[in-house]
């Protein structure tokens, strides 16, 4: 199947994304309107992105000491995708947005992270802008937030420091009120950032006339301290170039400076930056110092930038998954051309026969049909997710809340469990290319490159799992875990009475109670040490079973559509399921016997011993 054929699946017959349109807010659209932007970003990744992956690759941004030189291919495409309006395609008509349902979005935006994932970075951009319409004052939505839709301006997230890393509670990034007049500044509260952020994607570039930093930074106390912890942590709105209340450049530059780019394994095409902050090299009205506005309450940064980290951590789940899917559809292409090799029979191999083509080796379908199941099912999540996020702002009260829980438990994994099992695809898609695989006369090796970065892109899988098991599956007394145990069980009731599929209804079901026996386990002695010494086997456990009920569920829905399994489609789903069930699911044994049993084996180990 092509990518526009299965997201017609998953959209249409799996997720009926077309009864969407029954509710108010997307009452305006019709299959037909919906159909039109997929073809549309169809085409724009097709003539604007894929053209020019390998350019983006090779000819990296560098820096010219005054500004990044970025290929013209990257602003042709920044400039096709700004006037498609698919950069507030699901925001309000009023401020020019579509308003088409996010799900639609999420599945239209996949052409483009298949095309050539590092040609922008603009789900940065949009998750920028949608914190402030949740977090921002007016002034900030009309001023930052509405012109990062418009794609006249640019936006990052400025997290991490050298010194730092992952560990937030370290932010040494200071913010110091400008001013006995700071708080009297209509775009907020006035404050001069000094400090340094590291890696941060599409820090400086001209795409846009401007840049919007979101940055964390935490405001001294009294004694000219900084709070220790992630509690004093604020978040800031940092231009790279100073506005005023109209949006209009001022014409000075604020105090952010260019420190050196980053050279990445992958995602060459993004500009990766080291930045300074009021180092006094652009001096705002005479002094050094960022200028930034505050955004929400002193000491809530975190909590205010968690909306923009949720939704990247979706968005990084999704670009693994479509380099997935680009490995697989080479390979799978590759597989169907190569001549080599002959099958063995009764008498052994008659090398006086022709070649056959290697889809005919068994090993090379089991690779195949191997990323299948984890690109396709983690497509499928992806999709899922985002018709969550639908639920949630368009549902009743109680399937809006519902939805919320559940991200929040799935948030997780569908960040990192593609990030890791697609970038196996890719991996078995370069096994497939045998040699060639290595070289870059092909594009596999290309794609696992770009997708071995999501594995640590916004939070590894340590951070990832110790978030699952140390919070998402306890929040509210586990009521995200029976939600999600709920859905599981209506999938298995529908499955159980289709023959074909109910030996992996009875399997999911033996998988489910394990994850419940094994979180009980892990928490047993009530010790936040021991219970989260294995949480990544633990995630990896609980991916397998999310991914296995996904499977489910679509290959129900594909025998609903298709009871005499007479369509390749249908054969496609059922055998991609019943791979996941009979060669994946298996696993999570091992994974949860460690989990169940806090296996010490880890943290005991001396470290004079490793």
């Amino acid at each position: 199947m092509s990518l526009r054929s299965t997201l017609d699946f998953l959209l249409y017959d799996w997720l009926q994304a077309e009864s969407l349109n029954q509710r108010e807010r997307f009452a305006d659209h019709s299959r037909e309107t919906f159909d039109a932007v997929l073809d549309t970003c169809e085409r724009i990744a097709r003539e604007k992105y894929a053209p020019h992956n390998r350019t983006v690759d090779t000819q990296e941004p560098h820096f010219d000491g005054e500004k990044v030189i970025l290929p013209q291919a990257t602003h042709d495409a920044h400039k096709a995708f700004v006037e498609s309006g698919m950069m507030s395609a699901a925001q309000d008509y009023e401020i020019g947005g579509m308003q088409l349902p996010f799900t639609l979005q999420a599945a239209a935006n996949s052409f483009f992270a298949m095309a050539s994932v590092s040609i922008g970075s603009n789900m940065l951009t949009s998750g920028n802008a949608n914190l402030l319409m949740v977090h921002g004052t007016e002034m900030q939505k009309d001023v930052f937030a509405k012109n990062e839709f418009s794609g006249r301006w640019a936006g990052t997230m400025c997290l991490s420091e050298p010194q730092a890393g992952s560990s937030l509670s370290d932010v040494a990034t200071r913010a110091v009120p400008d001013g006995d007049d700071f708080q009297d500044d209509p775009l907020g509260p006035r404050y001069r950032l000094t400090g340094n952020k590291m890696w941060i994607s599409s820090g400086d570039h001209e795409l846009t006339e401007n840049i919007v930093h979101i940055v964390l930074a935490k405001i001294p106390d009294e004694n000219g301290k900084l709070v220790p912890g992630t509690r004093g942590i604020s978040l800031f709105i940092v231009p790279k170039r100073m506005v005023d209340t109209e949006g209009n450049l001022t014409g000075e530059r604020n105090d952010v400076a260019l420190a050196g780019l980053n050279h990445k394994l992958g995602w060459r095409g993004t500009t990766n930056t080291l930045l300074n902050f009021g180092e006094g090299k652009y001096p705002v009205g005479g002094k050094a110092g960022a200028v930034g506005y505050l955004v929400g309450s002193p000491g809530k940064g975190l909590h205010c930038m968690f909306h923009m980290m949720n939704e990247a951590r979706i968005s990084v789940g999704t670009a693994a998954v479509m380099l997935g899917m680009a490995g697989y559809y080479a390979s799978l292409e590759y597989a169907k051309t190569r001549p080599q090799g002959r099958p063995a029979g009764p008498a052994g191999k008659d090398s006086a026969k022709p070649q056959v083509r290697i889809i005919e080796h068994a090993d090379v379908r089991r690779m195949l049909l191997a990323q299948k199941s984890y690109c396709e099912g983690s497509l499928a999540l992806s999709l899922y997710c985002a018709r969550l996020v639908d639920e949630q702002k368009t549902g009743t009260p109680q399937a809006g809340d519902d939805a919320r829980l559940l991200l929040e438990v799935l948030t997780p994994i569908a960040k990192s469990w593609p990030s890791e099992w697609c970038l196996e695809a890719n991996s078995l898609a370069i096994q497939i290319h045998g040699g060639y695989g290595y070289t870059r006369d092909f594009p596999v090796e290309q794609y696992w490159r770009d997708n071995r970065l999501n594995m640590i892109h916004e939070g590894t899988h340590g951070i990832q799992a110790a978030d699952l098991l140390g919070r998402k599956v306890l929040m509210e007394a586990g009521r995200g875990m029976k939600l999600l145990a709920a859905r599981m069980a209506e999938t298995m009731v529908r499955a159980a009475k289709v023959p074909e599929l109910a030996a992996h209804a009875k399997a999911l079901g033996e998988a489910l109670q394990r994850i419940g026996t094994a979180t009980q386990a892990a928490w047993s002695t009530g010790d936040p040490r021991s219970a989260l010494t294995n949480a990544v086997p633990y995630m990896q456990a609980f991916g397998h079973t999310v991914l296995a009920w996904i499977w489910l569920d679509v290959a129900a829905r594909a025998l609903e559509l298709d009871a005499a399994k007479a369509s390749a489609v249908t054969t496609g789903k059922t055998s991609a399921a019943a791979y996941f069930f009979n060669y994946e699911l298996p696993k999570i044994g091992a994974w949860l016997n460690v989990v169940e049993s806090r296996d010490p084996t880890c943290t005991d180990m001396p470290e004079e011993a490793f």
